[in-house]
């Protein structure tokens, strides 16, 4: 693979120097700013090999450079050897940004190239005032090499639509249209064009499967004061969802036409997600532009009485295929990372209205489980031992909803250490489980909660605590979040959001722990609205790794009382010898 990157290399520098171009910058996301992307716009997993979620690709005349987060640190340092690739760990103390490292690379009055239609506005206008400063480097917009060496190149999906019944959404499409409409007047905005695949597939009521485990679907959505128009290829709509789309005002025009419709736009102005929005298009609009955070983010996020109940149903769906994993994981032996992942995928989909994975499984042994979004193939797959610890990080999508849990389970005899950071990353969790705050705080406020007790011994972590989850949507969900980087968007009733602090040691092994939430009111005093978490999550956690004594008996109260849900709920969906380890796993600690 690494002679083929190589290749790719010299390929594109070919036509780099062609172009006059001192630099290329790859990023990880496609039109719609989506976190996973169709194959089409896997760039640059093309010229790097690099396959996470999460990075940016950055290729000169004479060198290359990838950035990525710490989830992806010890899984990129493996893909790009062999290659020239040097690997920027982004958050680390000493790594250049992409900007200085260009003033370095490429020198004064350089040309740097990127796609503007697969980079956000907003990364785009930082990136030209990033490279101004680099002695005056400047940055094209308007050219795709991956269109002349990307020879393979897979096609843009075409997969079928289907209608997400309102049983499920719990909202007409013309409801939210029209909730939408009057958020576009509190911004003094006429209309607004929609690029995020997740909120036109909320707003639309439809689902689609053209991104792997996001039930979304490759278009766009343009909003005025009178019209709705769906920018979409046509072989991807049924008789049945043509005239749903017509009998709900919808009109539908090509996918490639989207330009010609924001500059045939007529109203006055009209809104722009800049993060959202890609640059092309961002600099296509002819009238006045309002440029704010799109509305439907935060309406999405904010479940409705029909999305919560079920997401209930989709959790109680998930702990049973979880319970009767675990059980079988106790009892067998001479599997692999691979099978337990395949077992579990199975019993699943075994479940009612089951559709799809929710990401693919994360099911790392030992030293495997401190690569944080470590994915097992047929190459690096290995047996599990009876000893040391299995971290499991899975979901599902259901027709109800979306589940996304992880665990770490005990194997057999554990060492010291590995006690010792299962307890930290517990104690971390259930102290979010715990948090009681005022409606409107961030979840930047909240993330020293997760991390507290494990500062105290000097471990830490470096990806987030919690994101939000979709209903029947993508398993990342915006914008609020519980991390340490500020991320300023209020928590509020009827949100979800995971609870999952964790502890990696290169070499040894991993620890994560992960409840998906439901943000819910705890009580009204004269300093107003205080909320809570409720778990919704319904699966028992190890408890054989706890060392009891560094639990505070607040902890330890809290554990006992939800594996007491955990059993009740899922107890009468079980069989007897089902029951009888469930009851065990969920015994009082």
């Amino acid at each position: 693979m690494n002679n083929t990157v190589n290749q790719r290399l010299e390929d594109l520098r070919e036509v780099m120097r062609r172009e006059h171009i001192a630099a290329f910058i790859f990023p990880s996301t496609d039109p719609h700013q989506g976190e996973y992307v169709p194959d089409h716009w896997k760039g640059r997993e093309f010229i790097s090999g690099f396959n996470g979620s999460a990075g940016t690709a950055v290729v000169t005349l004479n060198a290359a450079a990838l950035w990525t987060d710490s989830r992806y640190f010890l899984a990129a340092e493996e893909q790009l050897k062999g290659t020239e690739y040097q690997l920027m760990k982004l958050k680390v103390e000493g790594t250049p940004t992409i900007a200085e490292w260009l003033g370095r690379e490429c020198g004064a009055g350089a040309e740097v190239a990127v796609d503007g239609m697969v980079n956000s506005a907003n990364s785009v206008k930082e990136l030209i005032a990033d490279l101004r400063r680099q002695g005056g480097i400047t940055v094209r917009t308007n050219f795709d090499p991956l269109k002349l060496i990307w020879r393979d190149r897979p096609a843009i999906p075409e997969n079928a639509l289907e209608i997400y019944p309102t049983e499920y959404a719990g909202e007409t499409t013309a409801s939210k249209i029209a909730r939408i409409r009057k958020a576009l007047r509190e911004k003094h905005a006429d209309g607004m064009l929609m690029a995020a695949l997740d909120d036109i597939a909320w707003t639309l009521n439809l689902r689609g499967t053209d991104v792997h485990c996001n039930p979304v679907f490759v278009s766009y959505l343009l909003i005025s004061t009178q019209d709705v128009t769906l920018y979409i290829d046509k072989v991807k709509l049924t008789p049945e969802v043509s005239a749903y789309l017509q009998q709900e005002g919808v009109s539908v025009d090509g996918y490639e036409n989207v330009v010609k419709g924001l500059k045939d736009y007529f109203e006055y102005n009209i809104l722009i997600d800049p993060d959202e929005v890609n640059y092309t298009l961002y600099k296509a609009v002819t009238r006045e532009r309002v440029e704010e955070e799109s509305p439907v983010k935060r309406m999405k996020t904010v479940k409705n009485p029909t999305e919560i109940a079920g997401f209930k149903s989709a959790m109680l769906c998930d702990g049973i295929a979880m319970v009767k994993f675990l059980k079988w994981l106790d009892e067998t032996s001479c599997e692999t990372e691979l099978s337990v992942d395949r077992h579990l995928t199975a019993l699943r989909a075994e479940q009612p209205l089951y559709r799809d994975l929710s990401f693919d499984t994360i099911a790392g042994y030992g030293a495997h489980a401190a690569i944080v979004h470590y994915e097992a193939t047929p190459e690096t797959d290995i047996p599990l031992e009876p000893h040391g610890l299995l971290l499991l990080d899975s979901g599902a999508q259901y027709l109800d909803g979306t589940t996304d849990i992880t665990r770490t389970i005990a194997l057999g005899p554990l060492t010291d250490e590995e006690k010792l950071v299962y307890t930290l990353v517990l104690k971390g969790h259930i102290q979010i489980e715990l948090a009681k705050f005022p409606s409107g705080i961030s979840g930047s406020q909240l993330d020293v909660l997760a991390r507290a007790a494990m500062w105290r011994e000097g471990f830490n972590y470096l990806h987030g605590t919690g994101h939000g989850v979709g209903s029947y949507l993508n398993v990342h969900e915006g914008p609020h979040q519980i991390r340490m980087e500020w991320k300023p968007a209020p928590f509020v009733s009827g949100m979800t959001v995971t609870d999952e602090p964790g502890i990696y040691l290169a070499g040894r092994c991993g620890v994560r722990i992960e409840n998906t939430l439901l943000v819910v009111p705890y009580k009204e005093t004269e300093f107003g609205q205080f909320l809570q978490f409720e778990p919704l999550t319904l699966c028992p956690i190890d408890k054989r790794p706890v060392i009891r004594e560094r639990l505070t008996q607040e902890e330890i109260d809290w554990l006992n009382g939800y594996h007491q849900t955990v059993f009740d709920r899922l107890s009468p969906h079980l069989d007897a010898d089902e029951v009888e380890w469930l009851r065990q796993a969920c015994a009082p600690l």
